[in-house]
């Protein structure tokens, strides 16, 4: 009997140490899997929201805002531009714009996220997870202090070499008029031909309609829109439009 029971007990033992064993090798297996999961998950989220499938989203999904910041700061993102910004050289390169020289030939750039930078704002706001505070955001907008995204920003003085008319058609209110013009020649941007931004009689309409009647009134002036550059499907929805879009990325935030 005592042997059988000390035998039953060693057995008991080797069975309990397996199975912490077990549990200390698969816990971090688990882990990985589930990390693997959401980075999976929240990849394809960002991805949605650029092909236009995932709209009118106030906030990032909280799962992903870390994966979304990382994205927003790093080499891949920047990557992203760059081949975007290429693709607009290369549209130019073949021939596309047939110049007529008559000053009517018309470029049209977005300003948010693609003249400049507000990632500094949402870095320090939850990488879009929070709800936007519309008063904080015009209130660091004064500030100037938003930085130029490189490759536009040498695109932009591209086309203005080979002698497009540039149009700046941005959701920023009227009132900041002063600080949007002072931040883009702060940091290199000149010449463009008009800012136009929303007028207190467009602030209650969607900002699709509003760009879309923005590009109506270039039209009846007589110009030809041989492109638009923007991060938001708002830049280009409705018509008139232009030749060719290029949509600059960016999941921190929907416009619509």
């Amino acid at each position: 009997m005592g042997k059988n029971l000390g035998f039953l007990l060693a057995f008991t033992g080797l069975l309990i140490s397996s199975a912490v064993a077990d549990w200390n090798i698969l816990r971090p297996w688990k882990s990985s899997l589930v990390q693997e999961g959401l980075k999976n998950y929240c990849e394809s989220w960002r991805i949605n929201v650029e092909l236009n499938n995932i709209k009118g989203f106030d906030v990032v999904p909280q799962e992903c805002v870390e994966f979304v910041g990382k994205y927003m700061t790093s080499s891949q993102y920047k990557a992203d531009i760059e081949r975007a910004i290429e693709e607009s050289v290369l549209y130019l390169s073949k021939g596309c714009c047939s110049l007529k020289g008559d000053d009517k030939d018309a470029w049209i750039f977005d300003i948010d996220d693609t003249l400049v930078s507000i990632v500094p704002y949402y870095k320090k706001h939850h990488f879009g997870g929070e709800k936007l505070n519309v008063t904080s955001l015009e209130e660091w907008m004064r500030k100037n202090r938003a930085p130029a995204l490189r490759e536009t920003l040498r695109f932009f003085n591209d086309i203005r070499g080979r002698g497009f008319k540039i149009f700046l058609i941005s959701s920023r209110r009227e009132c900041l008029r002063s600080s949007t013009a002072d931040n883009l020649i702060k940091v290199g941007y000149h010449g463009w031909t008009r800012l136009i931004l929303r007028k207190e009689a467009d602030e209650l309409m969607e900002v699709q309609k509003y760009k879309a009647k923005a590009r109506q009134g270039l039209v009846k002036e007589g110009y030809r829109i041989w492109g638009i550059v923007g991060d938001q499907w708002s830049s280009f929805e409705g018509t008139p439009s232009a030749k060719r879009t290029f949509k600059l990325p960016n999941p921190l935030y929907y416009v619509s």
